[in-house]
Order: structure tokens, then C-alpha cells, then sequence
């Protein structure tokens, strides 16, 4: 309701705006306008690939074949 004009006709808030009106109407799932939300919250975040990021714990399991 008071979002800045700019923001307002972003189009991640148009998205957002419209899955939540449908969601509202029809009674679809609430998920898709949470993913919305967060996704027009975050539309300047960029996601950056860290490769120093700790691997997962299948990547380091050895197969009894391979000890």
C-alpha cells in the first residue's frame, strides 16, 4: 500500500502483487506469493558463486570399492 512509485511499477512488485491478488481470489497456494515477496524484496541482490564455500557431505563418500 505505500510503496514508493518507483517501486510500485517494478515488475518483480507487479508479479508479487498480481500472484497475491489471484491467491487471494481463488484461494490458490500461499507459497507462490511468499516467493514473490521475497523474490521483489531482493531483486537488487546479486548472487554471487562462492567457490571456498564447504562442499557437501556426499562429497567426500567413499564407495567400499574405492578404499
Amino acid at each position: 500500500m505505500k510503496l514508493p512509485k518507483a517501486e510500485h511499477s517494478a515488475p518483480e512488485w507487479q508479479a508479487a502483487m498480481e500472484a497475491l491478488i489471484l491467491v487471494a481470489e481463488s484461494g490458490g497456494p500461499t507459497m507462490l506469493v511468499r516467493i514473490g515477496v521475497m523474490r521483489a524484496l531482493n531483486r537488487h541482490v546479486e548472487q554471487v558463486f562462492n567457490p571456498d564455500r564447504k562442499g557437501y557431505h556426499w562429497d567426500k563418500r567413499k564407495l567400499k570399492r574405492d578404499q
